[in-house]
């Protein structure tokens, strides 16, 4: 039967038939599609999807979308009138289709154990009317001058060098490497430690879906990372532009036992290093194993020069067996090669499957002629995307099977079984399993026989596929890769200074990604950094923030002398951007404090940062300037004409923000030339106190408050005389047996020492107009008559009010008491003066009568 097969298929095919075999990096892919868009219709059978795919695009680019056909277990891109078909070997349609041109690439592949026999049957079968060709590597020539006589082998040597460059660390390993491991378990491992210190890598993995794969590896090609760490799986049709292939291991469970590599195999991979003419290496991880982790010298020798055993058997199954029964299904797939050049093909596990199913009574039964047969075992046949075992795999298609054999299955059924699956949350082993599951679905999907509403069914399965896939790659994407690190580390190098860095918002982002806040001139690692990344942050700033430095700093400057700048003076500092610019220290005077730069505007160039510290000291000029009566009075301090007196007073004044107590001053002791000075310099001599009257506003009086604390003024530093400067006198601040700078104390209220002194003043005048002019005379008994209305508009009250009457020499006039039988109102409260011993202190006035006082004022204040 496989010989009348075999014989029949070299009548019927006359076309030439070519082996083009060599290495890796050889041009053989691209030989075949050169040779497929020469002929009017061609195919070409892949080993992957991911390939098939790939190649799909190309032709299309060529041959335009309508003319080209992709066809695989899960995916069928079918226009009506495709002539050029790019498949997987397992779907390749070489008994329905006559194509002038056929292709079948990685021919070795027939000596693989779960799909030799695939491969093996397209070799010996898959014909051309006009050309057939044959690609792989040079191992299997011998087999195919034995199987194929007819057909011309052509070598092609490798277009580039592969050298071994023997074992480095991880931390080692050269941009644009492969490292390739053999579990999942270390593909993880090494794509964690490789984001820790290089920014991460790209992941590939055969669990992946074709999607995913296609994204992981965009990541890589794009040179958005530099890394990618694989299994085996990359050595098999991807084309990467890696420099250098690590292996972590050279060993691997093959599903039935733990072994070491062939050297076949080893260069099988090593040989995705190195891309046309570009040479590439290979070597291993130290660290990474025993003494079978290393290449043996004769191994070195074999891949750098692509000398290898030839094989001497491909794997064989009979590729049309009857179908009359189960029995008869399973003895022909079970049957001996016809020659000695193929070897029974181990039990893959579609045969696997159809024994297992066999051997159970309830579905054997229901499996009855050659129709259902052939059902069946295209049932069988169904991939084990999941990779869960004989038994799990057997009892899916046996739960498929119950619906199968009575027809389609519904649309409704299928289309809930894909929306099971449309979620996109999960870990990445989560997704891992959806996605392996929705590929059956879209296998299941695609065959034309087995789903009602087909291409919409397919559709969806292939839908989400998709959304798994984004969503996988996102999951791999943000645990494997850090975006910025990888940046960072690819630009801290000799190109550093072409590196795109802007500010957006303060974000300070390099090539786009943020590794920062500049506020001020200060630069923040972005907290949410990892500790290990603060080193390589803090290295990308100092390389490349000074040009943003200096331009920001020649726009603080320009601001300055626009009077546009948004500076602020709080506690003693200079505050740009909620940043400190500059601190004030002690400098000749309270009032000419010095600026110091903070150590912030290190980072800026120096000739704009001597611009920048000399536009501050402007700016700080002018922000002084409510300090300018101040500044009079220091200046004329140290002027000859002041004499050592008013000197003195004056330095005093200065040092308390523009105020003194009268009796402290020593005002009474200066002579008539030096009260005229004091006079011209804008102090006011009150009754009680000498001050200023520019400096009791708030706006000067809190520069003053923080030059004070600067030099450490007492008053200045205490916290408590942070109070407005108000009309309406403001309690006492608790604590407190001084009142705070600007105010005079009457007890339990601080009045303004302006406000204090009018209605001293306006007491003065009332005495003057209603008894003697002349405020020396002698104070008559009778006394004078107040009116409160504007002590009790300050909101003073009645003990604070008599307090500073008393402090400013008034006593109260007792009236005489009603008589015992007498009624009517009380007798007018009058009051006198007497001038105050200058001597005393301002809490000593002269000695009053003070009982009853206090109440004939509350009922005068009333």
């Amino acid at each position: 039967m496989a010989q009348d097969r075999h014989a029949s298929a070299g009548r019927d095919a006359p076309g030439a038939v070519k082996a083009v075999l060599g290495p890796t990096n050889t041009g053989k892919t691209h030989l075949a599609i050169e040779r497929l868009c020469a002929h009017s219709s061609g195919m070409i059978g892949f080993p992957l999807r991911l390939l098939a795919r790939e190649v799909y695009d190309r032709v299309v680019a060529i041959k335009g979308e309508k003319n080209v056909a992709l066809i695989t277990g899960e995916e069928r891109i079918e226009p009506k009138d495709a002539r050029y078909l790019l498949c997987t070997a397992e779907a390749m349609p070489v008994t329905e289709k006559s194509m002038a041109f056929v292709a079948v690439d990685e021919a070795q592949l027939g000596a693989d154990r779960e799909r030799g026999h695939v491969f093996t049957d397209r070799l010996l079968h898959a014909r051309g009317r006009e050309e057939t060709m044959i690609l792989g590597s040079s191992t299997v020539e011998p087999l195919v001058r034995a199987l194929v006589p007819e057909a011309e082998i052509v070598t092609r040597p490798r277009f580039s060098t592969l050298t071994h460059a023997g074992a480095r660390k991880l931390s080692r390993v050269p941009p644009r490497s492969a490292i390739v491991a053999f579990s999942a378990e270390q593909v993880y491992a090494i794509a964690e430690m490789l984001r820790r210190f290089r920014g991460g890598a790209a992941v590939v993995m055969g669990a992946l879906s074709p999607q995913t794969r296609n994204a992981q590896v965009a990541l890589y090609q794009s040179g958005e990372v530099d890394y990618l760490v694989a299994t085996d799986a990359i050595g098999m049709g991807l084309n990467l532009d890696v420099e250098h292939v690590a292996f972590a291991g050279l060993s691997k469970y093959d599903g039935r036992r733990h072994r070491r590599l062939t050297p076949s195999e080893m260069a099988q991979i090593a040989g995705r290093a190195g891309r046309h003419q570009k040479d590439g290496t290979f070597g291993t991880l130290t660290g990474s194993g025993g003494h079978d982790s290393e290449f043996e010298p004769e191994e070195v020798y074999a891949i750098e020069e692509h000398r290898f055993a030839p094989l001497t058997k491909l794997f064989w199954r009979e590729p049309e067996p009857r179908f009359d029964s189960l029995a008869t299904l399973i003895a022909d797939l079970e049957m001996p090669p016809y020659r000695s050049e193929l070897a029974p093909a181990p039990e893959a596990i579609d045969l696997a499957v159809l024994k297992r199913l066999a051997d159970e009574a309830g579905v054997a039964d229901s499996v009855r002629g050659a129709g259902q047969v052939r059902r069946f075992w295209e049932a069988c046949r169904l991939p084990d995307f999941r990779q869960q075992g004989v038994e799990t795999h057997a009892r899916f298609v046996a739960r498929l099977w119950q619906d199968l054999r009575e027809g389609e299955l519904g649309a409704d059924f299928v289309a809930a079984q894909i929306a099971q699956l449309d979620r996109t949350g999960g870990d990445i082993d989560t997704l891992q399993g959806r996605i392996a599951a929705i590929r059956s679905w879209a296998y299941i999907a695609q065959r034309p026989d087995w789903v009602l509403a087909r291409d919409e069914m397919a559709a969806r399965a292939r839908a989400v596929e998709a959304r798994l896939s984004d969503a996988l790659h996102g999951k791999l994407t943000e645990r494997f890769i850090n975006r910025r690190t990888a940046v960072l580390m690819k630009k801290l190098g000799p190109d550093a200074g072409l590196l795109s860095v802007r500010l957006e918002d303060e974000e300070v982002l390099v090539e786009g990604e943020h590794i920062g806040s500049l506020r001020g001139f200060s630069f923040q690692v972005d907290p949410g950094a990892r500790l290990s990344d603060r080193k390589l942050l803090l290295a990308a700033a100092e390389r490349h923030l000074p040009g943003l430095l200096h331009k920001r700093a020649e726009m603080l400057v320009a601001a300055v002398h626009a009077g546009e700048a948004q500076i602020a003076l709080e506690d003693g500092a200079l505050v740009w951007d909620g940043q400190k610019l500059a601190t004030l220290g002690p400098g000749r005077a309270l009032v000419t404090p010095v600026l110091v730069p903070d150590r912030s505007l290190d980072a800026v160039p120096a000739p704009a940062r001597k611009a920048l510290v000399a536009a501050l000291e402007a700016w700080l000029e002018g922000a002084l300037a409510p300090l300018a009566p101040l500044a009079r009075l220091e200046e004329a301090s140290r002027t000859a004409e002041a004499g050592p007196d008013l000197r003195a007073l004056l330095i005093a004044l200065v040092e308390r923000g523009g105020m003194a107590s009268r009796p402290e001053s020593g005002v009474d002791r200066l002579d008539k030339d030096r009260r005229a000075m004091l006079t011209r310099l804008g102090v006011r001599v009150g009754t009680l106190d000498l001050f200023v009257p520019a400096m009791l506003r708030p706006a000067p009086m809190a520069l003053w408050r923080q030059l004070a604390r600067v030099t450490g003024q007492r008053d200045g530093a205490a916290p408590q005389a942070e109070i407005p400067l108000t009309e309406m006198p403001p309690a006492m601040p608790a604590g407190r047996h001084r009142p705070p700078p600007g105010y005079r104390s009457l007890g339990k209220q601080v009045l303004r020492l302006d406000m204090a002194e009018k209605l001293l003043r306006e007491a003065h005048e009332v005495r003057g107009r209603d008894k003697a002019p002349n405020r020396d005379k002698a104070p008559s008994r009778s006394g004078f008559a107040l009116d409160p209305s504007r002590a009790v508009s300050m909101g003073l009250t009645t003990a604070s009010y008599a307090r500073l009457l008393r402090l400013g020499g008034f006593q109260p006039v007792m009236p005489r008491p009603l008589a015992a039988d007498a009624h009517g109102p009380p007798a007018p409260v009058r009051w006198r003066w007497r001038p105050p011993h200058r001597e005393a202190g301002p809490e000593q006035p002269a000695t009053v009568h003070r009982e009853g006082a206090f109440a004939v004022l509350a009922d005068m204040m009333r």
